[in-house]
Parts: C-alpha cells; sequence; structure tokens
C-alpha cells in the first residue's frame, strides 16, 4: 500500500507539473500561502513535542504534524477562488474522510491494545480532521442541493 500511496502521489505532482490541461489551471495570484511558515512551525513543535528525543522520533512527529496541516494552502486556495471544480472537490473530500475514517481505527486500538501510545497521531489526526470540517460542511450542503461546491471567499 505504501507503494501505491508513494506513485500515486508521484503521479498527481506530475500531473500538476507538465499535464497541460491541469498545469494550465493554477493560478499564482491566487497561490499566496505562506507555506515555509507552516514547514517551520510544525519542525519546531516536532522539537519540543516528541515521544523520544531522537533524530529519528522528530523526523517521525514532523511528519505526521505536518501532515495535519499540509492541506491549509490547498484549502486557502480553494476558499480564494470560490468555485471548485468536482475533482478536486471529491480529491479534497476523500483526504480528508481518509484520515476521520483513521479516528475510528485510533479508538479501536485504544479499546484492545493493552497500551496504546500513539497519542502524537492521535492529536494530529483530530486537528487534521477539524481542518477539513469547514470544507466537510460545503460539500455536504452542496451535494445535498445537487448543486456545484462553493466555499465562501
Amino acid at each position: 500500500m505504501k507503494v501505491v500511496f508513494i506513485v500515486s502521489s508521484l503521479a498527481i505532482v506530475w500531473c500538476m507539473r507538465f499535464h497541460t490541461v491541469v498545469k494550465r489551471s493554477y493560478d499564482k495570484e491566487l497561490d499566496t500561502f505562506r507555506h515555509y511558515f507552516l514547514v517551520l512551525a510544525t519542525f519546531v513543535i516536532a522539537l519540543v513535542l516528541n515521544e523520544k528525543f531522537t533524530l529519528q522520533e522528530i523526523l517521525w512527529a514532523f511528519s505526521i504534524y505536518l501532515e495535519a496541516v499540509a492541506i491549509l494552502p490547498q484549502l486557502v486556495m480553494l476558499q480564494r477562488s470560490g468555485n471548485v471544480d468536482n475533482l478536486t472537490g471529491q480529491y479534497v473530500f476523500f483526504l480528508g474522510a481518509y484520515r476521520a475514517f483513521y479516528i475510528l481505527n485510533w479508538i479501536y486500538r485504544y479499546l484492545t491494545e493493552p497500551i496504546f501510545t500513539r497519542w502524537i497521531a492521535c492529536v494530529s489526526g483530530i486537528v487534521q480532521t477539524c481542518v477539513y470540517a469547514d470544507f466537510f460542511y460545503y460539500y455536504f450542503i452542496s451535494w445535498k442541493n445537487n448543486s456545484k461546491l462553493k466555499l465562501p471567499a
């Protein structure tokens, strides 16, 4: 599954960079999110909040924290544009749904394992699901009304 995830992620990046139709849809004026602040903040948090102060553990915590907020630039850009095309809306929805279902996994593991210690992943997953909450709301409203997904600007 990790190989499929990595290959599909690389395919998405390739499409965004080189596919003529997808590349044409990029609007640099809307993409003003300062992602380097996000990366720096999550790295500092990983230095402070980790399970063991080792390089591997800090890098793992950094990846978990960064994953929790990595969708923010996309959500901000979608909100600035106002309109969300069908494929992008479904892609973002299923990214968030994936993390929301992960919460069920953590609840199951907490109830069945004698010692469950992955609090960093649990808290980050909850934060990530909360980040998606606003998008989920507008996604379900548009689905219920059978209308195009529009985010408030």
